[in-house]
């Protein structure tokens, strides 16, 4: 593996001075930092960067790349409940990643607004990132990413979201300034030229996917644009070059599962990156890929055996509110008679006694004791889900 190992292709440094009164501008505790010295990075300029992989990493790419885009049509084809879930488990591992978690119960409350629970709140807030990723993917660039990290943080901190960054951000060393930490991303002076010439690279035709889409990615976590969600907003940026390449043309496959599960060696591929190497990112990406396809998989044998089960519970006649609602559950498992009301196109009473048919079956459970404003689950959708998170967080 190389990169043309010249000089100039791994990222250099920059002396500069920290003064914590002017640079922690929104910090609630300025005093607390101190000043001195520290090393920025420089990242290098990578439009026109020749990419030179070897044939055994070029092999793995494409072979993880045919892979994403064989389950993609054959989810498409069969139309699968599994695309809606996929979706949010990507997003749950992606979050997962920056260590926020939620069990797939208040992930699903949350997406139906039942919930306030702050880090299903912002899974939920994921999702919605993604979908406007997946929207903006014909016309990636700085408007679309900085639209995307707008939307993850859609309900926190203003005064952090739609912009690049204004202050430095470092990584690792504690919160009291940047002289201890493990890398320091380019002082914010640079990122505007960065994010341009990291768009004119993710436009090029002249390379294969999973490869520009790896390089993109490790450039992108490398500048570090925004003050918050980096990581989040760059692992949708990657959804979003995974649908414009054609990979991914119906769902979202959890690519961040696979990650998650070696979060040291997707860590250390990007360490590597910034020394000029090229291969351990690509290398690490193509990895992700089988292992999302393998998730996909087991989530659609799961579902799959969720729906035979139900078919042998439900009693309710073929063709009846109770049976159809069914079609929506292994798309949405957590419901009301307000969802109920517009999947079924029947009248409220109606759906309740739908959803009391399926609750007899043992299909839904309510959630909670209220009588007003109700809530049911069907847990064995929720357990695939919260299945599928336990494995993708079991370190390799």
């Amino acid at each position: 593996m190389t990169v043309s190992d010249g000089a100039g292709r791994a990222v250099t440094y920059e002396e500069r001075h920290w003064h914590p009164a002017a640079d922690v501008r929104d910090s609630f505790s300025p005093h607390l930092a101190a000043s001195g010295p520290y090393r920025a990075s420089i990242p290098p300029f990578i439009a026109d960067l020749p990419v030179s992989l070897d044939a055994d990493t070029l092999s793995r790419a494409h072979d993880a790349t045919a892979d994403l885009i064989r389950i993609d049509a054959e989810l498409s084809r069969d139309d699968s409940p599994a695309g809606a879930l996929l979706l949010r488990a990507e997003c749950a591992a992606s979050s997962a990643i920056e260590r926020v978690t939620a069990p797939a119960l208040a992930i699903m409350l949350a997406d139906i607004e039942e919930s306030l629970e702050p880090h299903a709140v912002q899974i939920v807030a994921h999702v919605k990132a993604d979908l406007a990723a997946l929207a903006r993917a014909g016309s990636l660039d700085e408007d679309a990413i900085v639209h995307i990290q707008r939307t993850l943080m859609a309900s926190t901190r203003p005064d952090r979201r739609g912009r690049w960054r204004s202050q430095q951000v470092w990584i690792g060393g504690g919160s009291r300034g940047p002289q201890r930490a493990s890398f320091v991303p380019p002082h914010e002076s640079r990122v505007p030229a960065l994010m341009a010439d990291l768009i004119a690279f993710m436009k090029r035709r002249d390379l294969p996917p999973l490869p520009q889409i790896a390089i993109a990615h490790a450039q992108y976590e490398t500048i570090h644009p925004f003050l918050e969600v980096n990581g989040r907003t760059g692992r949708a940026v990657m959804q979003a070059m995974l649908r414009r390449s054609d990979v991914t043309r119906s769902v979202v496959l959890p690519i961040s599962a696979g990650l998650l599960q070696d979060t040291a060696g997707y860590f250390d591929a990007l360490t590597q990156y910034r020394a000029g190497h090229l291969s351990d990112i690509v290398d690490t990406m193509s990895q992700a890929a089988h292992t999302a396809v393998e998730t996909s998989r087991m989530l659609v044998d799961d579902l799959d055996a969720v729906n035979d089960s139900w078919q042998s519970q439900v009693t309710a006649r073929q063709g009846s509110a109770a049976r159809r609602l069914l079609g929506l559950l292994t798309r949405q498992p957590t419901v009301t008679s307000k969802l109920a009301v517009s999947y079924l196109g029947v009248t409220a009473p109606n759906a309740l006694l739908a959803i009391d048919r399926l609750v007899d079956d043992r299909i839904l459970s309510q959630v909670g004791s209220g009588r007003r404003n109700r809530t049911w689950a069907a847990h064995d959708v929720l357990n695939a889900l919260d299945a599928l998170a336990e494995r993708a967080r079991r370190q390799r």
